[in-house]
């Protein structure tokens, strides 16, 4: 058997990857920032009260800048989120479920996904987060 020397690597053929997306990244950067500057430079600057008045939704502001909000609705934001996501990863499912030979796993995979769902919404009603009292 004859010896069949190793190919060897040179660092800079190595780091070459590297270094196109350092480049990258730098002219990324670079597109933003003359973007941001154009823009700083270009826009028309005219400040008169009512544009330093604070929008609240075309409304003029009236009284303090505090309001009290109830944080029942950001749970209930919360659990819409969770539920939402949870279901977009249904699709995929349903898709690997009609595929042949995946039947049988993909179900018991998905009741084991919709317990963990069951659970945490049973663990929501018994805190009573789900009611509006």
């Amino acid at each position: 058997m004859a010896d069949v020397p190793e190919p060897t690597v040179l660092a800079s053929d190595y780091f070459q990857s590297y270094s196109v997306v350092g480049l990258l990244a730098v002219v990324g950067v670079l597109f933003v920032a003359v973007a941001f500057g154009a823009g700083r430079l270009l826009r028309p600057v005219v400040p008169t009260p009512e544009k330093l008045l604070t929008y609240e939704c075309g409304v003029d502001p009236v009284g303090e800048g505090w309001a009290h909000t109830q944080v029942r609705y950001y749970v209930y934001a919360f659990l819409y989120v969770i539920f939402a996501v949870d279901s977009i990863f249904l699709f995929p499912w349903a898709t690997v479920f009609a595929a042949p030979g995946y039947g049988a796993t993909t179900l018991v995979e998905m009741f084991i996904f919709l317990g963990f769902l069951a659970v945490g919404l049973l663990y929501a009603w018994k805190k009573g987060v789900l009611s509006w009292a």
